[in-house]
């Protein structure tokens, strides 16, 4: 019941205002948006990957309505490639996109959502780096996974996302664990129907392991993305049993959120990427994080008091 209210929250101006006006706000929202430009999240980049951390960039933006806001999104994705070009940090530091920024909903939205995003995805390369399509509701997959493909032709090291709590995902991950292939594998957070996703907790852990095994035994390059240290723990048993190297597949997890675990990670030899999200609409992504899993609500508080 909370998600819903939450996500009402998120499209309301006068809870926009209310929440931006509360004093913890801004703490809160900087431990997990580092910035609200470009220039503000470079030295985030410099500082993380200073580190031994490897980083992938989302540039926020929610509730797209028109072409002007999909090429506007467009635009900045190719300005944060300008920015990252002299780091030259190669693959180190990456960018995850959701279609839906480049207008993958409005009318003629699959030829137009891949139109946008192949600028980005070739600006991306040019700079030794690639670029990940998230996944976002199942109504949006089909069209997501064929944008994939097409961009794959041309640029083979683009990546896609697959959530655990779909029933269709199994079939997807065999599809996709072949040679050159990255995929990161999620939960899944999106509020979906018991027709399509699990909707019990264990059975989206299972799912999410049989999925993860599926990866780790094919010949392309998994991403796990998930804070969970059980699944972590499954996830290196698995690559061990696949006779993965350690610079074989990559840990994923959210800025601001166990923080300790990625350097822990990282030095011990793992590949641990940060998602690393910014920019002005902070408070519409915020929000939608929470409403696609109330229970990151807690998650949240309890990483602010626990400081990593």
């Amino acid at each position: 019941m909370l998600g819903p209210v939450i996500l009402a929250a998120s499209r309301s101006d006068r809870m926009r205002r209310l929440v931006s006006a509360a004093p913890m706000t801004k703490q809160v929202v900087d431990r997990f948006i580092p910035g609200e430009t470009v220039d503000q999240v470079i030295p985030i980049v410099a500082d993380l990957t200073a580190k031994g951390l490897e980083v992938t960039l989302d540039v926020v933006g929610e509730d797209i309505t028109t072409r002007e806001q999909a090429t506007a999104a467009r635009d900045a994705y190719l300005r944060l490639v300008e920015h990252l070009e002299p780091l030259g940090l190669g693959a180190r530091a990456e960018m995850s996109v959701k279609l839906s920024m480049f207008g993958q909903s409005l009318e003629g939205g699959h030829e137009l959502a891949l139109e946008n995003v192949r600028p980005v995805v070739e600006a991306a390369a040019a700079i030794g780096t690639t670029v990940t399509l998230d996944a976002e509701d199942h109504t949006t997959l089909d069209s997501m996974f064929a944008i994939h493909e097409e961009l794959r032709r041309d640029f083979p090291q683009t990546g896609c996302v697959i959530q655990a709590y779909l029933f269709r995902t199994e079939e997807d991950a065999r599809r996709l664990a072949a040679d050159g292939s990255r995929v990161r594998i999620v939960k899944g957070a999106y509020k979906e129907p018991a027709s399509v996703a699990y909707q019990d907790k264990a059975e989206v852990d299972k799912a999410y392991v049989r999925i993860l095994k599926i990866l780790m035994e094919g010949t392309g390059y998994p991403m796990i993305g998930s804070h969970d240290p059980r699944l972590i723990s499954v996830s290196q048993e698995l690559a061990r049993r696949a006779g993965r190297k350690l610079d074989e597949y990559e840990f994923q997890m959210l800025y601001g959120i166990r923080s300790d675990e990625h350097l822990r990670l990282a030095a011990g030899g793992h590949r641990m990427r940060v998602y690393t999200a910014y920019g002005t609409d902070w408070y519409g992504y915020f929000m939608r994080r929470l409403a696609e899993k109330p229970a990151n609500l807690l998650f949240f508080v309890r990483s602010m008091i626990t400081k990593n």
